[in-house]
């Protein structure tokens, strides 16, 4: 998997990954829209931590800055 995704981008999706889990554990969120959130919220965490999205690659996205020689 090569890396499409910024520091910037994978820093928001941290955050409203925090945001997500907070909203959902905090009972401000229940139902299936909580469930929908922390499942939104596990794949937000897990994309960043590995750099890489798969729908930014579908659509041939990417927000990783190109390095200069």
């Amino acid at each position: 998997m090569k890396k499409n995704m910024g520091n910037v981008d994978r820093a928001i999706r941290v955050l409203l990954a925090v945001v997500f889990g907070v909203l959902y554990f905090t009972r401000t969120v229940t139902g299936t829209l909580g469930l929908v959130l922390v499942i939104l919220g596990a794949v937000f965490l897990l994309t960043s931590l590995v750099s890489f999205c798969p729908l930014y690659a579908l659509v041939g996205l990417n927000t990783c800055p190109t390095k200069t020689a």
